[in-house]
């Protein structure tokens, strides 16, 4: 029973997902390049993306809809060509099993943008997770400098 209601909640997310991804005009616009990694869930080349080796304080935000993701401070370097982080900002991710039946894909919770995949297990970090992100499905915003008027706030 348990199992069957999993699978209708899988559907109806997936469903949820597609169609906001279909909505583009409510959305940043996307390159080709972007829409195939983002929209077509592709996968950008290792080691070739502009925040895999990105080492500043800062916020990760969604490319597509601005969510705030990821925070700097869960980033870590995995040696793997991709950003990793080893959390998520709660709620911003959702964890989707992968078309392939093996991984576990992780997209925007708000507008569905595919980001990549998560792993556990790896011992990499304490937390023991990694979510591989692309670099193209992400925007950097730097952390504010000392004197600026939101210096002390956490970005939510």
């Amino acid at each position: 029973m348990y199992k069957k209601i999993t699978i209708v909640i899988i559907i109806f997310l997936t469903v949820s997902i597609n169609m906001n991804a279909q909505d583009s005009t409510r959305y940043n616009p996307l390159t080709p390049a972007e829409k195939r990694v983002i929209i077509n869930k592709g996968t950008e080349a290792p080691f070739t993306g502009a925040y895999y080796q990105l080492d500043e304080k800062g916020v990760y935000r969604c490319k597509r809809c601005n969510t705030p993701l990821y925070r700097s401070d869960d980033k870590f370097d995995a040696h793997c060509g991709w950003p990793s982080f080893d959390d998520e900002i709660e709620g911003a991710v959702l964890r989707v099993p992968d078309a392939d039946g093996h991984r576990t894909e992780i997209v925007c919770a708000k507008c569905g943008a595919h980001l990549g995949h998560v792993f556990e297990g790896e011992h990499f970090t304490r937390k023991n997770t990694r979510h591989c992100v692309n670099s193209i499905s992400l925007v950097f915003e730097p952390a504010k400098l000392p004197g600026d008027s939101a210096a002390n706030k956490k970005p939510r």
